[in-house]
Protein backbone atom coordinates (compact mmCIF):
# COMPACT_ATOMS: atom_id res chain seq x y z
CA UNK A 1 0.00 0.00 0.00
CA UNK A 2 1.53 3.16 -0.82
CA UNK A 3 -0.23 5.84 1.30
CA UNK A 4 1.81 8.80 0.00
CA UNK A 5 0.07 8.38 -3.53
CA UNK A 6 -3.19 7.83 -1.82
CA UNK A 7 -2.86 10.73 1.08
CA UNK A 8 -2.78 13.13 -2.36
CA UNK A 9 -6.46 12.19 -3.47
CA UNK A 10 -7.71 13.41 0.07
CA UNK A 11 -5.31 16.77 -0.33
CA UNK A 12 -8.11 19.20 -0.56
CA UNK A 13 -10.60 17.72 1.59
CA UNK A 14 -7.81 17.60 4.08
CA UNK A 15 -7.06 21.88 3.60
CA UNK A 16 -10.47 22.07 3.54
CA UNK A 17 -10.98 20.84 7.06
CA UNK A 18 -8.24 22.50 8.54
CA UNK A 19 -9.39 25.48 7.50
CA UNK A 20 -12.48 25.13 9.05
CA UNK A 21 -10.42 24.15 11.92
CA UNK A 22 -7.91 26.91 11.88
CA UNK A 23 -10.86 29.93 11.42
CA UNK A 24 -11.92 28.61 15.69
CA UNK A 25 -9.64 30.46 17.58
CA UNK A 26 -9.41 27.76 19.99
CA UNK A 27 -7.61 29.94 23.02
CA UNK A 28 -7.98 28.44 26.81
CA UNK A 29 -10.63 31.20 28.11
CA UNK A 30 -10.68 31.05 31.65
CA UNK A 31 -12.96 34.08 32.11
CA UNK A 32 -15.61 31.92 30.06
CA UNK A 33 -15.03 28.76 30.98
CA UNK A 34 -17.78 26.66 32.21
CA UNK A 35 -17.50 23.21 33.33
CA UNK A 36 -21.36 22.32 33.97
CA UNK A 37 -21.84 23.56 30.14
CA UNK A 38 -19.19 21.60 28.71
CA UNK A 39 -16.62 24.56 28.33
CA UNK A 40 -14.21 23.65 31.06
CA UNK A 41 -11.62 25.64 28.82
CA UNK A 42 -13.72 28.44 27.20
CA UNK A 43 -15.78 28.48 24.06
CA UNK A 44 -13.36 28.55 21.47
CA UNK A 45 -11.81 24.76 22.63
CA UNK A 46 -14.70 23.67 23.03
CA UNK A 47 -16.36 25.25 19.57
CA UNK A 48 -12.53 23.16 17.75
CA UNK A 49 -13.72 20.15 19.55
CA UNK A 50 -17.47 19.93 18.11
CA UNK A 51 -16.82 20.88 15.01
CA UNK A 52 -14.09 17.93 14.68
CA UNK A 53 -16.18 15.71 15.96
CA UNK A 54 -18.63 16.93 13.63
CA UNK A 55 -16.64 15.69 11.03
CA UNK A 56 -15.88 12.54 12.27
CA UNK A 57 -19.77 12.14 12.19
CA UNK A 58 -19.75 13.40 8.77
CA UNK A 59 -17.57 10.53 7.24
CA UNK A 60 -19.10 7.83 9.76
CA UNK A 61 -16.58 6.91 12.56
CA UNK A 62 -17.79 6.62 16.22
CA UNK A 63 -17.02 9.44 18.09
CA UNK A 64 -17.62 11.12 21.85
CA UNK A 65 -17.63 13.94 23.38
CA UNK A 66 -15.87 13.76 26.89
CA UNK A 67 -17.66 16.57 29.10
CA UNK A 68 -15.65 19.28 26.87
CA UNK A 69 -12.42 18.16 27.98
CA UNK A 70 -11.55 15.71 24.92
CA UNK A 71 -13.39 13.85 22.25
CA UNK A 72 -12.59 10.70 20.49
CA UNK A 73 -12.95 9.05 17.28
CA UNK A 74 -12.82 5.27 17.32
CA UNK A 75 -12.20 2.83 14.26
CA UNK A 76 -12.76 -1.36 14.55
CA UNK A 77 -13.24 -3.24 17.84
CA UNK A 78 -10.79 -5.02 19.93
CA UNK A 79 -9.25 -5.03 23.54
CA UNK A 80 -6.12 -3.86 22.72
CA UNK A 81 -5.68 -0.68 21.02
CA UNK A 82 -3.49 1.73 19.24
CA UNK A 83 -3.71 5.19 20.12
CA UNK A 84 -3.09 8.97 18.66
CA UNK A 85 -3.00 11.57 20.84
CA UNK A 86 -3.36 15.41 19.92
CA UNK A 87 -5.18 18.63 20.63
CA UNK A 88 -6.89 21.29 19.14
CA UNK A 89 -6.51 24.21 21.29
CA UNK A 90 -4.04 26.88 20.02
CA UNK A 91 -1.31 29.61 22.23
CA UNK A 92 -2.52 33.09 21.50
CA UNK A 93 -2.51 34.45 18.09
CA UNK A 94 0.31 37.20 18.69
CA UNK A 95 1.41 39.93 17.11
CA UNK A 96 3.49 40.36 13.73
CA UNK A 97 1.84 38.10 11.58
CA UNK A 98 2.12 38.58 8.00
CA UNK A 99 -0.83 35.96 6.87
CA UNK A 100 -4.17 35.96 8.62
CA UNK A 101 -3.68 33.41 11.71
CA UNK A 102 -6.97 32.43 11.44
CA UNK A 103 -6.68 30.64 8.02
CA UNK A 104 -4.82 28.67 5.77
CA UNK A 105 -2.91 30.42 3.52
CA UNK A 106 -0.59 28.86 1.01
CA UNK A 107 2.31 30.47 -0.59
CA UNK A 108 5.26 29.14 -2.05
CA UNK A 109 4.56 25.61 -1.21
CA UNK A 110 3.73 26.07 2.31
CA UNK A 111 1.17 26.37 4.62
CA UNK A 112 0.76 29.00 7.50
CA UNK A 113 -2.26 29.56 10.12
CA UNK A 114 -2.11 29.22 13.98
CA UNK A 115 -2.05 25.68 14.81
CA UNK A 116 -1.07 24.17 11.19
CA UNK A 117 1.73 22.72 13.20
CA UNK A 118 0.81 22.58 16.53
CA UNK A 119 -1.13 20.46 16.55
CA UNK A 120 -4.43 21.34 14.64
CA UNK A 121 -2.22 20.24 11.09
CA UNK A 122 -0.64 16.83 12.39
CA UNK A 123 -4.00 15.84 14.50
CA UNK A 124 -5.77 16.12 11.22
CA UNK A 125 -3.44 14.36 8.95
CA UNK A 126 -3.52 11.18 11.77
CA UNK A 127 -7.33 11.50 11.27
CA UNK A 128 -7.10 11.17 7.82
CA UNK A 129 -4.44 8.50 8.46
CA UNK A 130 -7.52 6.52 9.94
CA UNK A 131 -9.73 7.83 7.08
CA UNK A 132 -7.35 5.83 4.55
CA UNK A 133 -7.59 2.84 6.60
CA UNK A 134 -10.64 2.61 6.93
CA UNK A 135 -11.94 4.06 3.19
CA UNK A 136 -9.33 1.26 2.06
CA UNK A 137 -11.36 -1.63 4.05
CA UNK A 138 -7.88 -2.62 5.44
CA UNK A 139 -8.77 -5.77 8.43
CA UNK A 140 -7.83 -4.64 11.44
CA UNK A 141 -6.45 -6.90 14.56
CA UNK A 142 -6.49 -3.82 16.91
CA UNK A 143 -9.01 -0.98 17.58
CA UNK A 144 -7.58 2.54 16.56
CA UNK A 145 -8.44 5.54 18.63
CA UNK A 146 -7.53 9.26 18.19
CA UNK A 147 -8.24 11.29 21.64
CA UNK A 148 -8.69 15.12 20.64
CA UNK A 149 -7.57 16.98 23.65
CA UNK A 150 -8.51 20.62 24.32
CA UNK A 151 -5.99 21.79 26.60
CA UNK A 152 -2.47 21.06 26.39
CA UNK A 153 -1.10 24.50 25.85
CA UNK A 154 -1.67 25.47 29.22
CA UNK A 155 -0.97 22.30 31.45
CA UNK A 156 -2.92 19.15 30.23
CA UNK A 157 -5.93 19.30 32.40
CA UNK A 158 -8.16 17.94 29.67
CA UNK A 159 -6.05 14.55 29.84
CA UNK A 160 -6.02 14.93 33.46
CA UNK A 161 -9.73 14.45 33.20
CA UNK A 162 -9.91 12.07 30.32
CA UNK A 163 -7.34 9.45 32.09
CA UNK A 164 -10.18 9.27 34.67
CA UNK A 165 -13.09 8.88 32.23
CA UNK A 166 -12.15 7.78 29.35
CA UNK A 167 -10.53 4.59 27.70
CA UNK A 168 -6.95 4.23 27.88
CA UNK A 169 -4.80 3.01 24.31
CA UNK A 170 -2.40 -0.08 24.46
CA UNK A 171 -0.09 2.26 23.29
CA UNK A 172 0.38 4.42 20.65
CA UNK A 173 1.50 8.34 19.70
CA UNK A 174 1.50 11.86 19.81
CA UNK A 175 1.73 13.73 16.55
CA UNK A 176 3.18 16.68 18.33
CA UNK A 177 6.89 16.93 17.71
CA UNK A 178 9.84 15.73 15.93
CA UNK A 179 10.43 13.22 14.03
CA UNK A 180 11.61 10.25 13.57
CA UNK A 181 10.53 9.24 17.04
CA UNK A 182 11.21 10.36 20.64
CA UNK A 183 11.22 7.47 22.44
CA UNK A 184 11.96 9.11 25.73
CA UNK A 185 11.64 12.31 27.63
CA UNK A 186 13.61 13.17 30.69
CA UNK A 187 12.25 13.79 34.11
CA UNK A 188 11.02 17.61 35.14
CA UNK A 189 11.45 18.66 38.51
CA UNK A 190 11.14 22.07 40.15
CA UNK A 191 13.46 23.00 43.36
CA UNK A 192 12.75 26.68 45.05
CA UNK A 193 15.48 27.63 47.39
CA UNK A 194 14.62 30.05 50.16
CA UNK A 195 16.45 32.06 52.52
CA UNK A 196 16.44 34.85 54.73
CA UNK A 197 19.64 35.68 55.60
CA UNK A 198 21.07 39.04 55.95
CA UNK A 199 22.50 40.50 52.48
CA UNK A 200 23.41 43.57 50.85
CA UNK A 201 21.14 42.77 48.04
CA UNK A 202 17.87 45.59 49.04
CA UNK A 203 16.33 44.14 45.61
CA UNK A 204 16.81 41.63 43.27
CA UNK A 205 14.19 40.52 40.12
CA UNK A 206 15.21 37.79 37.53
CA UNK A 207 13.33 35.46 35.42
CA UNK A 208 9.59 34.83 34.75
CA UNK A 209 9.52 31.11 34.44
CA UNK A 210 11.83 28.48 35.78
CA UNK A 211 11.98 26.94 32.27
CA UNK A 212 13.36 29.37 30.42
CA UNK A 213 16.97 30.75 31.24
CA UNK A 214 17.28 34.60 32.25
CA UNK A 215 17.69 36.93 29.95
CA UNK A 216 17.79 39.64 32.18
CA UNK A 217 18.33 40.69 35.22
CA UNK A 218 18.22 43.64 37.81
CA UNK A 219 19.35 44.10 41.37
CA UNK A 220 19.68 47.46 43.80
CA UNK A 221 22.81 46.61 46.30
CA UNK A 222 22.50 48.88 49.39
CA UNK A 223 25.95 49.87 48.98
CA UNK A 224 28.00 53.71 47.47
CA UNK A 225 30.43 52.52 45.16
CA UNK A 226 29.34 51.27 42.14
CA UNK A 227 32.55 49.83 40.89
CA UNK A 228 32.19 50.67 37.44
CA UNK A 229 35.52 49.68 36.27
CA UNK A 230 35.36 46.17 37.90
CA UNK A 231 31.70 45.67 36.50
CA UNK A 232 32.93 46.70 32.67
CA UNK A 233 35.81 44.18 33.41
CA UNK A 234 33.38 41.31 33.90
CA UNK A 235 31.13 42.11 31.61
CA UNK A 236 33.46 42.05 28.82
CA UNK A 237 34.70 38.99 30.58
CA UNK A 238 31.83 37.09 30.06
CA UNK A 239 30.20 38.07 26.89
CA UNK A 240 27.54 40.25 28.80
CA UNK A 241 25.98 43.77 28.22
CA UNK A 242 24.76 45.78 31.35
CA UNK A 243 24.87 49.45 33.20
CA UNK A 244 25.48 50.34 37.02
CA UNK A 245 24.79 53.32 38.35
CA UNK A 246 25.27 54.93 41.84
CA UNK A 247 21.25 56.27 43.11
CA UNK A 248 19.75 57.82 46.12
CA UNK A 249 18.33 53.87 47.39
CA UNK A 250 21.85 52.33 46.44
CA UNK A 251 23.85 50.85 43.32
CA UNK A 252 21.32 49.98 40.48
CA UNK A 253 22.84 46.95 37.95
CA UNK A 254 21.32 45.40 35.21
CA UNK A 255 22.84 42.69 33.12
CA UNK A 256 21.76 41.12 30.33
CA UNK A 257 22.76 37.81 29.31
CA UNK A 258 21.21 35.25 26.28
CA UNK A 259 17.63 33.57 27.17
CA UNK A 260 17.02 30.38 26.05
CA UNK A 261 15.01 27.24 27.05
CA UNK A 262 15.23 25.91 30.11
CA UNK A 263 15.75 22.11 28.88
CA UNK A 264 19.14 23.17 27.32
CA UNK A 265 20.55 25.90 29.35
CA UNK A 266 24.31 25.68 27.82
CA UNK A 267 22.43 27.43 24.58
CA UNK A 268 21.87 30.40 26.93
CA UNK A 269 24.04 32.60 29.35
CA UNK A 270 21.95 33.03 32.50
CA UNK A 271 22.25 37.11 33.68
CA UNK A 272 20.28 35.85 37.03
CA UNK A 273 23.47 33.57 38.21
CA UNK A 274 26.61 36.13 36.90
CA UNK A 275 24.57 38.91 38.78
CA UNK A 276 24.82 36.97 41.68
CA UNK A 277 28.63 36.34 40.96
CA UNK A 278 29.35 39.88 40.13
CA UNK A 279 27.37 41.01 43.76
CA UNK A 280 29.08 38.46 45.31
CA UNK A 281 32.58 39.17 44.66
CA UNK A 282 32.60 42.67 44.20
CA UNK A 283 31.11 43.57 47.48
CA UNK A 284 31.82 39.97 49.81
CA UNK A 285 28.01 39.21 50.12
CA UNK A 286 27.85 36.05 51.51
CA UNK A 287 23.93 35.08 50.60
CA UNK A 288 24.81 35.87 47.10
CA UNK A 289 27.99 33.62 47.51
CA UNK A 290 26.22 30.69 48.42
CA UNK A 291 23.35 30.76 45.77
CA UNK A 292 25.57 31.66 43.24
CA UNK A 293 27.92 28.45 43.96
CA UNK A 294 24.29 26.41 44.43
CA UNK A 295 23.03 27.38 41.14
CA UNK A 296 26.63 28.41 38.62
CA UNK A 297 26.31 25.01 36.65
CA UNK A 298 23.99 23.87 34.27
CA UNK A 299 24.99 20.04 35.20
CA UNK A 300 24.37 20.57 38.97
CA UNK A 301 27.81 19.31 40.18
CA UNK A 302 28.31 21.62 42.93
CA UNK A 303 24.88 20.38 44.24
CA UNK A 304 26.00 16.61 43.79
CA UNK A 305 23.33 15.81 41.30
CA UNK A 306 25.06 15.52 37.86
CA UNK A 307 24.36 12.62 35.80
CA UNK A 308 25.17 11.41 32.45
CA UNK A 309 22.42 8.91 31.52
CA UNK A 310 22.61 5.99 29.13
CA UNK A 311 19.77 6.88 26.80
CA UNK A 312 18.85 10.58 27.58
CA UNK A 313 22.46 12.41 28.23
CA UNK A 314 23.09 14.47 30.94
CA UNK A 315 20.90 16.41 33.68
CA UNK A 316 20.26 20.02 33.14
CA UNK A 317 19.38 22.46 35.78
CA UNK A 318 18.24 25.82 34.74
CA UNK A 319 17.83 28.55 37.76
CA UNK A 320 14.97 30.17 35.67
CA UNK A 321 13.88 32.52 38.46
CA UNK A 322 15.74 34.85 41.21
CA UNK A 323 14.79 37.03 43.24
CA UNK A 324 15.33 39.28 46.17
CA UNK A 325 12.76 41.37 48.22
CA UNK A 326 11.75 42.11 52.02
CA UNK A 327 14.22 40.45 53.36
CA UNK A 328 13.47 37.11 51.36
CA UNK A 329 15.79 35.55 49.16
CA UNK A 330 14.04 32.83 46.36
CA UNK A 331 15.12 31.31 43.45
CA UNK A 332 13.16 28.29 41.85
CA UNK A 333 15.46 26.31 39.48
CA UNK A 334 14.37 23.87 36.82
CA UNK A 335 15.61 20.64 36.59
CA UNK A 336 15.34 17.77 33.59
CA UNK A 337 16.91 14.66 34.74
CA UNK A 338 17.73 11.22 32.69
CA UNK A 339 16.04 8.16 34.18
CA UNK A 340 19.37 6.77 35.71
CA UNK A 341 18.61 9.19 38.32
CA UNK A 342 15.62 9.76 40.62
CA UNK A 343 13.64 12.99 42.41
CA UNK A 344 15.15 11.83 45.64
CA UNK A 345 18.49 11.33 45.09
CA UNK A 346 18.41 14.91 43.50
CA UNK A 347 16.60 16.23 46.60
CA UNK A 348 18.95 14.66 49.09
CA UNK A 349 22.03 16.03 46.79
CA UNK A 350 20.57 19.48 47.48
CA UNK A 351 19.72 18.92 51.28
CA UNK A 352 22.81 18.04 51.85
CA UNK A 353 24.76 20.73 49.77
CA UNK A 354 22.84 23.39 51.64
CA UNK A 355 23.68 22.24 55.04
CA UNK A 356 27.31 22.75 54.59
CA UNK A 357 26.76 26.56 53.40
CA UNK A 358 27.55 28.98 55.59
CA UNK A 359 24.43 30.82 54.70
CA UNK A 360 20.69 29.24 56.09
CA UNK A 361 19.25 28.26 52.49
CA UNK A 362 16.28 25.60 52.49
CA UNK A 363 15.44 23.64 49.51
CA UNK A 364 11.88 22.44 48.56
CA UNK A 365 10.79 19.95 45.85
CA UNK A 366 7.68 21.97 44.67
CA UNK A 367 7.19 19.63 41.97
CA UNK A 368 8.35 16.31 40.39
CA UNK A 369 7.25 14.54 37.05
CA UNK A 370 8.83 11.08 36.14
CA UNK A 371 10.49 10.72 32.68
CA UNK A 372 8.99 8.68 29.84
CA UNK A 373 10.84 6.23 28.72
CA UNK A 374 9.84 3.37 25.87
CA UNK A 375 12.55 0.74 24.66
CA UNK A 376 13.67 1.80 21.35
CA UNK A 377 14.31 -1.76 20.46
CA UNK A 378 10.32 -2.16 21.27
CA UNK A 379 7.64 -2.82 18.42
CA UNK A 380 6.00 0.45 18.92
CA UNK A 381 9.32 2.30 18.36
CA UNK A 382 10.49 0.26 15.22
CA UNK A 383 7.27 0.13 13.76
CA UNK A 384 7.45 3.79 13.93
CA UNK A 385 10.73 4.11 12.66
CA UNK A 386 10.37 1.72 9.65
CA UNK A 387 6.91 4.01 8.81
CA UNK A 388 8.93 7.21 8.49
CA UNK A 389 12.07 5.94 6.95
CA UNK A 390 9.82 3.89 3.98
CA UNK A 391 8.20 7.68 2.90
CA UNK A 392 11.21 10.21 4.06
CA UNK A 393 14.01 7.74 2.76
CA UNK A 394 16.06 8.91 6.07
CA UNK A 395 17.60 5.65 7.02
CA UNK A 396 19.94 7.85 8.95
CA UNK A 397 18.45 9.75 11.86
CA UNK A 398 18.54 7.58 15.15
CA UNK A 399 15.10 7.46 17.52
CA UNK A 400 16.12 10.35 20.19
CA UNK A 401 15.57 11.67 23.63
CA UNK A 402 14.51 14.76 24.44
CA UNK A 403 14.71 17.23 27.73
CA UNK A 404 11.47 18.82 26.82
CA UNK A 405 7.97 17.66 27.77
CA UNK A 406 4.93 16.28 25.20
CA UNK A 407 1.45 15.00 25.37
CA UNK A 408 2.87 11.68 24.95
CA UNK A 409 4.02 11.48 28.69
CA UNK A 410 0.35 11.37 29.11
CA UNK A 411 0.08 7.59 28.73
CA UNK A 412 2.22 4.68 29.48
CA UNK A 413 3.87 2.84 26.07
CA UNK A 414 3.38 6.32 24.29
CA UNK A 415 6.07 8.44 22.16
CA UNK A 416 6.11 11.77 20.02
CA UNK A 417 6.43 10.79 16.48
CA UNK A 418 6.41 14.23 13.95
CA UNK A 419 5.38 16.01 12.33
CA UNK A 420 9.03 18.16 11.61
CA UNK A 421 11.50 16.57 10.14
CA UNK A 422 15.23 16.57 11.34
CA UNK A 423 17.32 18.63 9.35
CA UNK A 424 14.67 19.79 7.03
CA UNK A 425 15.32 22.65 4.26
CA UNK A 426 13.65 25.87 3.95
CA UNK A 427 13.14 26.17 0.59
CA UNK A 428 11.52 29.60 0.53
CA UNK A 429 12.61 33.40 1.46
CA UNK A 430 9.35 33.74 3.20
CA UNK A 431 9.46 33.89 6.91
CA UNK A 432 8.26 30.71 8.43
CA UNK A 433 7.54 30.60 12.20
CA UNK A 434 7.73 27.74 14.05
CA UNK A 435 5.53 26.40 17.14
CA UNK A 436 3.97 29.61 19.02
CA UNK A 437 5.93 31.95 16.76
CA UNK A 438 3.65 34.62 14.29
CA UNK A 439 3.73 33.35 10.45
CA UNK A 440 3.27 29.61 11.83
CA UNK A 441 3.63 27.60 8.75
CA UNK A 442 4.74 23.84 7.54
CA UNK A 443 5.39 22.87 4.20
CA UNK A 444 1.58 21.48 2.49
CA UNK A 445 3.79 18.63 1.33
CA UNK A 446 5.02 17.69 4.81
CA UNK A 447 1.71 17.56 5.87
CA UNK A 448 0.65 15.08 3.09
CA UNK A 449 3.72 13.10 3.77
CA UNK A 450 2.56 13.27 7.61
CA UNK A 451 -0.34 11.39 6.83
CA UNK A 452 0.88 9.05 4.62
CA UNK A 453 3.69 7.77 7.38
CA UNK A 454 1.00 7.91 10.13
CA UNK A 455 -1.30 5.46 8.06
CA UNK A 456 1.74 3.14 7.55
CA UNK A 457 2.59 3.36 11.50
CA UNK A 458 -1.12 2.96 12.31
CA UNK A 459 -1.63 0.29 10.10
CA UNK A 460 1.56 -1.79 11.08
CA UNK A 461 0.21 -1.81 15.02
CA UNK A 462 -3.29 -2.72 14.54
CA UNK A 463 -3.75 -4.14 11.27
CA UNK A 464 -3.82 -7.73 10.69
Amino acid sequence: MDFRKLAEKYRDSYFKDLNTLVEIESTKDEAKADPAAGMPFGPGPRKALDTFLEMADRDGFKTENVDGYAGTVTLGQGEESVGILGHLDIVPLGDGWTKDPLKVTFDDGYVFGRGVLDDKGPTLAAYYAMKMIRDENLPLKRKIMLIAGTDEESGSACMKYYKKHGEIPTLGFTPDADFPVIYGEKGNMHVSLKSSDPTKIRYFKGGLRPNIVIGNAEAIVDVNDPKEELFDFYLKSNGLSGSISKEEDGVHISMEGVPAHGSTPYEGINAGTHLLNFIAEAYDDQLARDYYELLKDWKGKPVGIEKNGVFMSFLTMNPGIIEFKDGQAYALVDIRYPNDTTPEVIAKGFEETCQKLASDIVPTVEYAGDPLFVDPNSTLVTSLMNAYSKYTGDTFTPAITIGGGTYAKEFDQFVAFGPVKPNEEKTTDLFVGGCHQRDEGIKADDLLEAMAIYAEAIYSLAGE
